[in-house]
């Protein structure tokens, strides 16, 4: 049985929910896996980069939080991956959907730091993929990042491990789970206003909603896809983007009626010339296509093939125990090979 020193760049919502996870799965992890573990690192904007020559306990919260707050702290990220010495580092930093930064830097430290890297930032995929794979095979490392784009629902990992030779030729899907939230709050009867508290309330929203309502998160996660299933790196402002706010309750009670819902659709299509197309849009979609009875918080991609005309991908009502399940399971991937 190994032990593996842990450390998490990025503690809000989702570095908390792993670390929760993390505790419940500890003897499942030991038994199944022959996996152990101890934290030895968390860094964030409001700790600053802290570290343990032990062990911090993550099986108490409360506990925790008042470890950290008493813990020595180093200076930059080089000193600080200096001194705890990590085997895997969860990166969950801010997403930065204009350059990727600081996370593609965080991340290409972790590499040169020989520590498996593990993402839930769909930035630095979209910005940094092809340098930090490279770099993570020169090292001997893994660069993963199931949790990017559909929470813990396996899309980069079914073609890496399960469809070899498939290739992508389209896909579209419903990724933004606020814009659900919202669209269906206005189907209601409610105003935009009530359905963005409504997101927020359930806490699925981004930091700035309006990275959301803009169609801004949906268009990352379309250039992540198509850059590491499609080979094409696309960049947000390549797309052609219209978020939500232009709908109207009216309209969206009169779609409903008549089963053809709207939803915030991401597509990219391979083109005759191999050049990919993407857009992100509100449309109208039929309740028997495969992306029309998705739901509230729920996300799908449908994936058309050239071995099979259609595969559709759904994450139901995900929850942020969801995200951090995706880092475990690339934690899992990355340490038992």
């Amino acid at each position: 049985m190994k032990q593996f020193d842990l450390c998490f760049l990025g503690f809000g919502n989702v570095g908390r929910a792993l670390a929760r996870l993390l505790t419940v799965k500890a003897a499942e992890l030991r038994s199944q896996f022959g996996i152990r573990y101890r934290m030895t690192g968390v860094a964030s904007r409001r700790l600053g980069w802290r570290h343990s020559d032990d062990d911090f306990d993550i099986s108490d919260m409360t506990l925790l939080t008042s470890n950290l707050a008493d813990a020595p702290q180093a200076h930059s990220i080089e000193e600080w991956l200096s001194v705890t010495r990590p085997d895997v580092v969860f990166e969950t930093t801010s997403l930065n959907h204009t350059t990727g930064q600081p996370a593609v830097d965080y991340l290409r430290a972790i590499l040169n730091a020989d520590a498996h890297a593990i993402t839930a930032n769909k930035g630095a995929v979209v910005y940094g993929y092809e340098e930090l794979s490279a770099l993570a095979a020169t090292r001997g490392k893994k660069f993963y990042f199931e949790s990017t784009v559909a929470d813990s629902a396996p899309i980069f990992s079914l073609f890496r491990e399960t469809l070899p030779a498939a290739t992508v030729r389209a896909f579209s899907g419903v990724l933004s789970s606020t814009c659900s939230v919202i669209i269906e709050t206005m189907e209601a009867g409610r105003s935009f206003e009530e359905g963005v508290r409504t997101a927020q309330d359930l806490g699925v929203t981004e930091t700035d909603p309006a990275h959301d309502v803009d169609g801004w998160d949906a268009t990352v996660k379309v250039c992540a896809m198509a850059r590491v299933l499609m080979q094409t790196p696309l960049k947000p402002d390549q797309i052609r983007r219209e978020g939500i706010r232009e709908l109207r309750p009216q309209a969206l009670q009169k779609a409903r009626r008549e089963n053809k819902p709207y939803k915030l659709i991401a597509r990219a299509q391979r083109m005759a010339d191999g050049s990919v197309q993407a857009i992100v849009q509100p449309e109208q979609v039929a309740i028997t296509d495969p992306l029309g009875n998705v739901r509230g918080t729920s996300l799908a991609v449908h994936f058309e093939l050239d071995m099979m005309p259609g595969l559709t991908i759904t994450s139901h009502r995900p929850n942020l125990q969801s995200t951090a399940y995706g880092l475990l399971a690339d934690f899992i991937n990355a340490v038992r090979r």
